[in-house]
C-alpha cells in the first residue's frame, strides 16, 4: 500500500491540524487553524467544541485538497487530541450542552479537595495511576452535571454522553454512529481502572458519573469507526487513536523499555516507557498508558508540566518582552545568563512532581542590573528546569527501567537551539531532536497507518525515524547542580501563594 495515504488530526490546545502523510511516512500537505481560547473566570480555560469540530473538518479538506488524494486513495484516518478536556453533548441533537473544560482549567477543584477530604486518594490512586487532580476529566464531568442544568437533565433520560476530545471527532466524523476513545485517552479520566481496563464501578458511583454517558473503549490501533461518506464522499475507516502524548511517544518510536521522550508545547510532557506491567510512582508521577495494540497494552510514567509555550505566549504577548519567538531565541543567546533571577511560570500552579495548585507564577533574584533580557532568558530556562524535575523523579522510580541517558524531544518550542544546549547542560544527557518535529501527528499516523496494514509492525515504523539535531552536554555537575539548587528555592517559594 506505499501509494496510500494517511489522514492525522491533531486537535491541541491552541489549535486543529490536518496532516497528510503518504505510505513511506513523509508529510504531503497540511493545514492548521487556531481556536479560541475562552476564559470565563480566573483560573478557567474553556474551548467551544463546535468550533473545535468546525476547524478540523475544514483542516482536513484543505490538507486533502493541498496533497491532490483522492478520498479512495485515503487508506486510514488517526486522531490525536488534547487529552483531559471534556466535552458533554446530547446525543439526539449532537448540540453540547456547554463549553469543552479544557485541561488547563481549575474550575473543579472544590470536587477534587472533597475527593481527598474523602479519603479518595489512595483508591484513585491505585486504580487509575493518577492523583488528585482538576486536571483530570472525572471532576470536570462531575463539576458538569452539578452546574449545568442541561446536563443533569440528559443524564437522567440517557441522552447525555460524555469524553475526551477525541470521542467528540469520531462521534462527529461518523455521523453520530460510533461513541468511543482508546485506552490512552481513557486512562487520563480518573474513571478508568488501568489493571483491568474496564471504567471502575466504584468510582463510576463515587463521581455520579452514569456509565452510559461514557465511551466504548477500544484499541489505539484498529478499526474503530468509519467516516460518513458525506464528508469525504467515502467512509475511511479511523484506524488510530490516542491522546497527544501518547501519539507523540509513539511517533518517537519509544517502544522499548525505559524510552524517554519530552513534548515541548503548551506545557511540556515527559513520558518514559515502562513495557507491560504498570508500576505506580513514588515521586508523584503519573502512570498511565501509553498504548494498547494487538491485545497488548503499554505503560509509561508520565510528568505533565503546565506552562512551557504558555510561557513563552506570556512573554510575548502579555508582558511584551519580546515580539516573536525569534527576538526570544536572540536575546537568550546574546544574554550570557540570567544574573542569578529565576522565573517560577506557574501560571495554573505546578504540575509533576510538584502537583501545588496554589502555586503561582514567580520571579526572583531581581536586583537592579537585571532587566527584560534576563527576565526572558529566565522564563526560557526554566522550561529546561522543570524538566529536570521530572526526569529526575522518573529516574528515581524503582523498576521503571534504566537511568535516562538520552531524552526525544518534539513539539514547537523544541525548534529553540538555545533551549535545547540548555536542557541537555542542565540534565547532563543528550537531547536528540527529529527531524520532523510534529512527531504527535506522525504518532497517530504511525498508529493509523499500522491499523490499516499500511506498516507492517513496530519495526518497520523504528526504521523510518530521522534524527535532525544532537545536542550534547557542554557543562559538568558542579554547573548544573549549583543552578538546580537555586531554581527548586525558587519553586519552594512560590508554592502555596493562593
Amino acid at each position: 500500500m506505499s501509494d496510500a495515504y494517511i489522514l492525522s488530526i491533531d486537535q491541541g490546545t491552541a489549535s486543529s491540524r490536518a496532516i497528510i502523510y503518504d505510505g513511506g511516512g513523509k508529510p504531503v500537505a497540511q493545514h492548521r487553524t487556531a481556536h479560541r481560547q475562552i476564559y470565563p473566570e480566573p483560573g478557567w480555560v474553556s474551548h467551544d467544541p463546535a468550533e473545535i469540530y468546525h476547524n478540523v473538518e475544514q483542516a482536513a479538506y484543505r490538507a486533502v485538497e493541498a496533497s491532490g488524494a483522492l478520498a479512495s486513495q485515503i487508506a486510514a484516518v488517526g486522531i490525536t487530541n488534547q487529552r483531559e478536556t471534556l466535552v458533554a453533548w446530547d446525543a439526539d441533537t449532537g448540540e453540547p450542552v456547554c463549553d469543552a473544560v479544557v485541561w488547563l482549567c481549575n474550575r473543579s477543584a472544590d470536587i477534587c479537595a472533597r475527593a481527598l477530604a474523602d479519603g479518595m486518594e489512595s483508591e484513585i490512586r491505585a486504580k487509575t495511576g493518577l492523583l488528585v487532580d482538576p486536571y483530570f476529566s472525572a471532576t470536570k464531568l462531575r463539576w458538569i452535571l452539578d452546574n449545568v442544568p442541561r446536563a443533569a437533565e440528559l443524564a437522567a433520560k440517557g441522552r447525555l454522553l460524555a469524553g475526551t476530545v477525541d470521542c467528540w471527532l469520531v462521534w462527529k466524523l461518523s455521523g453520530g454512529k460510533a461513541h468511543v476513545t482508546d485506552y490512552s485517552n481513557a486512562s487520563r479520566t480518573m474513571l478508568f481502572n488501568i489493571h483491568t481496563l474496564k471504567w471502575d464501578e466504584e468510582l463510576l458511583r463515587y463521581f455520579g458519573v452514569p456509565r452510559g454517558v461514557l465511551p466504548e473503549v477500544v484499541p489505539s490501533s484498529g478499526i474503530a469507526a468509519y467516516t460518513d461518506e458525506s464528508i469525504f464522499g467515502a467512509g475511511i475507516p479511523i484506524t488510530g487513536i490516542a491522546g497527544d502524548q501518547s501519539a507523540a511517544l509513539f511517533g518517537q518510536t519509544c517502544f522499548a523499555e525505559g524510552d524517554m521522550k519530552n513534548t515541548y508545547g503548551t506545557g511540556c510532557f515527559i513520558l518514559k516507557n515502562i513495557g507491560e506491567k504498570p508500576v505506580l510512582s513514588e515521586n508523584r508521577l503519573l502512570t498511565t498508558i501509553a498504548w494498547s495494540i494487538g491485545g497488548k497494552t503499554t505503560y509509561a510514567l508520565e510528568g505533565s508540566i503546565f506552562n512551557a509555550g504558555a510561557a513563552v505566549e506570556w512573554l510575548i504577548g502579555k508582558a511584551k518582552l519580546a515580539v516573536g519567538v525569534g527576538e526570544i531565541q536572540s536575546i537568550c543567546e546574546s544574554t550570557p545568563d540570567t544574573g542569578d533571577v529565576y522565573f517560577v511560570p506557574a501560571f495554573a500552579g505546578l504540575g509533576a512532581p510538584h502537583w501545588d495548585m496554589s502555586a503561582r507564577g514567580s520571579i526572583f533574584g531581581m536586583t537592579l542590573s537585571a532587566g527584560k533580557n534576563e527576565i526572558v532568558r529566565a522564563a526560557m530556562e526554566a522550561i529546561a528546569f522543570q524538566c529536570r524535575d521530572v526526569v529526575a523523579a522518573a529516574d528515581a522510580e524503582a523498576g521503571a527501567g534504566a537511568l535516562t541517558r538520552r531524552l526525544r524531544v518534539d513539539g514547537g518550542v523544541s525548534a529553540s537551539d538555545f533551549l535545547m544546549q540548555f536542557q541537555a547542560d542542565i540534565l547532563g544527557i543528550l537531547v536528540e531532536r527529529p527531524r520532523d518535529l510534529e512527531t504527535t501527528a506522525l504518532g497517530a499516523a504511525y498508529l493509523a497507518g499500522l491499523g490499516a496494514g499500511v506498516y507492517g509492525n513496530l519495526a518497520n515504523i523504528a526504521s523510518r525515524r530521522e534524527i535532525g539535531a544532537v545536542f550534547h552536554p557542554s557543562k559538568d555537575a558542579a554547573w548544573s547542580g549549583e543552578r538546580y539548587a537555586r531554581w527548586r528555592k525558587a519553586v519552594e517559594k512560590a508554592k502555596g501563594w493562593a
